[in-house]
C-alpha cells in the first residue's frame, strides 16, 4: 500500500525533477530554483531555495555519498558539474568531477538527447532521445550497443537498478526507460567480456494511457514507479511487471519521480507545481522504516507491532492494531471509512457514533480508552527529540556540540567527517572547523532521563 505522506507547494513553477540523498529531498522548477528539504520533518533548509540558474532547472541529482547536488538547465549550464549530461544540440558531453574539466564531447544524433544514466559499476552509461534510440556507451565515448526505435516517438526518462548480476565474464543490468509511446519498458542490458554488449526486453508495461515522463528503481530493485502525462503515478513490481498501484493525487503531468535510498519513501513531482511525498507499505518494499517524523508534524513512535510513528500508520497498519487489541469486529467499519493512523488518534465519541455509525455504547467506549492508553504511551516511551541523534537517530550516550551548533554522538558526527564529508548533517553547509566540543549539560540531563526508565 501507498500513502501520501504530505504535499510541498514551495515551487512557483512546474516542477521537473526530484532527487533523494540519504537525508534530503531535492527538487526543481521552471521557476529557476533548486529546493533542499530536510527528510526528517520535509522542512525547507535555510540555505534554500537555490538560484543560481537563469533559465528552469530541468534535472537535480545527488552524488552516492549525498555531498554534492548537480543540477542542469536551459541556461546550458551544470552547477556543481555532473559526470554526463544530455543537451537539445545533440551532442553528449563527459566530465571529469574533480577537476570540473570537459573530459570529452561526442555528436549522439541530429536528434534532442533526454535522457542519460550511468550503470551502477559506473563504467558505462546510456542514452536516450527523441529519435526513440537507446544507445550504450563506455567511459571512452564509444558506442557498445543501440536498441532503435525502443520508445515510438522518443525516449523521455532512463534509470538503471541499483543491483547487477555477474556469472563468470558477463554482466546483466536492468534499464528501465520510458517515452512518448505511453509505455515503461524493462530491458536486461549484458556485457560479455570486454567490449560485446546488448539489450534484450524483458517486460512492456502499459498501466499508463499517455506519454510516460519519468520512471526510477527503488533503491532494493524491488519496485519500478512511472509518472505520465494522464497525471498518474504508477507502481510496479520490478521483476514481473505487475501493477500494484494507480495514484491520482497530481492535478497535471508528472514529470519527475525517486526513491529514498534509505527510508520506504518515494517522491513525485507536477507541472501542478506540487510534490508529493509518499510512504510504501512493508509488504512493497523491502526496506528499513522511517525513524523520524514525517511532515504530518504529530507523534511518536509506538512500541510494539509497527515500528513507524502512529501519525504515519497507513491503514492497514490501523486494521493490525485493532486486531492486536481485540477489536477484530470493527475491521470491516474501519477499512469502509478508510481510518488511517492521523484520523484514529482523532477519534471521539462523536465521530465513533454518527461516522463510523457504531450503535454500542460499551463498544465506543472500548475504542476510546484503547486510543486514550495509545496515546499514554506514545508520550511515555520515546526519549526527547533533544536527546537523540540527528545521526543516528538513537539516544546519546556521549553527545557533543560540532561547528554547526548542533550536538550529535561523537562516533557519529566524527564518522561522518572522516568519512571526508566537512558540510554539516543537518544544513549540508560547510563546516568552518572539524572540531567538537563534549556536551556535558546534554550528557547530564539525558543520564537523568535514563534513570527514571
Amino acid at each position: 500500500m501507498v500513502s501520501l505522506i504530505c504535499t510541498l507547494q514551495d515551487h512557483r513553477d512546474e516542477v521537473y525533477w526530484c532527487a533523494f540523498s540519504p537525508t534530503l529531498l531535492a527538487t526543481c522548477s521552471g521557476d529557476k530554483t533548486i529546493r533542499i528539504y530536510n527528510t526528517n520533518d520535509f522542512s525547507e533548509l535555510p540555505f534554500s531555495p537555490l538560484s543560481g540558474h537563469r533559465y528552469g532547472v530541468h534535472c537535480c541529482s545527488f552524488s552516492v555519498c549525498g555531498t554534492y547536488l548537480f543540477t542542469c538547465s536551459t541556461d546550458a549550464l551544470t552547477i556543481i558539474w555532473s559526470m554526463a549530461t544530455g543537451a537539445s544540440d545533440g551532442t553528449l558531453a563527459l566530465w571529469d568531477f574533480h577537476s570540473k574539466k570537459l573530459r570529452k564531447s561526442k555528436a549522439v544524433t541530429e536528434a534532442t538527447v533526454m535522457a542519460c544514466c550511468f550503470t551502477p559499476c559506473g563504467q558505462m552509461f546510456v542514452t536516450g532521445c527523441t529519435s526513440g534510440d537507446i544507445k550504450v556507451w563506455d567511459l571512452d565515448m564509444k558506442q557498445l550497443y543501440a536498441e532503435r526505435d525502443a520508445h515510438d516517438m522518443g525516449v523521455a526518462c532512463c534509470h538503471f537498478a541499483p543491483q547487477f548480476d555477474i556469472d563468470f565474464s558477463s554482466v546483466e543490468f536492468r534499464l528501465a526507460s520510458c517515452g512518448q509511446d505511453s509505455q515503461l519498458k524493462v530491458w536486461i542490458v549484458s556485457q560479455h567480456g570486454a567490449a560485446a554488449c546488448e539489450m534484450k526486453l524483458l517486460h512492456t508495461l502499459t498501466g499508463q494511457s499517455a506519454p510516460v515522463l519519468s520512471c526510477a528503481f527503488s533503491s532494493d530493485g524491488e519496485l519500478l514507479v512511472s509518472g505520465s502525462v494522464d497525471k498518474t503515478v504508477t507502481v510496479y513490481n520490478a521483476s514481473d511487471g505487475v501493477l500494484l498501484h494507480t495514484l491520482k493525487r497530481h492535478e497535471s503531468f508528472v514529470t519527475a519521480c525517486a526513491f529514498s535510498p534509505t527510508l520506504p519513501w518515494m517522491a513525485t513531482g507536477s507541472m501542478d507545481k506540487k510534490v508529493n511525498v509518499w510512504r510504501i507499505a512493508d509488504r512493497d518494499i523491502g526496506q528499513a522504516q522511517p525513524r523520524n517524523p514525517s511532515c504530518q508534524g504529530a507523534g511518536r513512535k509506538l512500541s510494539g507491532h509497527s515500528r513507524l510513528l502512529v501519525s504515519d500508520w497507513s491503514e492497514e497498519d490501523v486494521l493490525a492494531w485493532l486486531s492486536e487489541e481485540g477489536l477484530e469486529e470493527l475491521v470491516t467499519t474501519f477499512t469502509t471509512n478508510n481510518i488511517d493512523g492521523p484520523e484514529l488518534l482523532c477519534l471521539t465519541k462523536e465521530t465513533l457514533a454518527s461516522e463510523l455509525s457504531i450503535e454500542s455504547v460499551g463498544l465506543r467506549g472500548k475504542v476510546l480508552r484503547k486510543v486514550e492508553a495509545l496515546k499514554a504511551e506514545l508520550t511515555g516511551l520515546d526519549a526527547p527529540d533533544e536527546f537523540l541523534c540527528p545521526i543516528t537517530r538513537e539516544v546519546m550516550k556521549d553527545p557533543v556540540i560540532a561547528a554547526d551548533g548542533y550536538s550529535y554522538e561523537r562516533e557519529a558526527i566524527e564518522s561522518w567527517i572522516s568519512a571526508k564529508n566537512r558540510s554539516s548533517p543537518m544544513t549540508n553547509l560547510p563546516l568552518p572547523t572539524t572540531l567538537v566540543m563534549p556536551n556535558r549539560s546534554l550528557k547530564t540531563a539525558i543520564g537523568r532521563w535514563t534513570a527514571t526508565q
